[in-house]
């Protein structure tokens, strides 16, 4: 059975180490396609199971959270990043220090 597009972009997701943020656009390609960026908004807008699949660790590609984070909005995901240890520089996630750098995914 073929997974669903918001399958593909969650398993992405759980693999965002902790400390470690990507970019709606890097999941999107490690996901299967590059110009799904705003998918993977929705998807984790609709995020079925926040505990294991930790959507805050996506930001957008400037290192700004979304403003509107589903699970508590933009100053719960910048609590929740900080206490992974991530930094933020000017309000934004240091990205040069933090953002995954994982380029290819193994389809699963």
């Amino acid at each position: 059975m073929q997974k669903s597009t918001f399958e593909l972009i969650y398993d992405v997701v759980k693999q965002i180490p902790y400390g470690k943020v990507a970019t709606y656009g890097q999941v999107a390609a490690l996901a299967g396609n590059r110009r799904w960026s705003r998918v993977v908004g929705y998807a984790l807008h609709s995020n079925p199971d926040p505990e294991h699949i930790p959507c805050y660790r996506v930001v957008n590609r400037l290192g700004e959270v979304s403003k509107a984070f589903a699970f508590g909005g933009e100053n719960r995901q910048v609590e929740l990043l900080q206490a992974e240890g991530v930094e933020f520089v000017d309000g934004k996630v240091d990205m040069k220090k933090f953002q995954w750098n994982r380029v290819t995914m193994e389809m699963m």
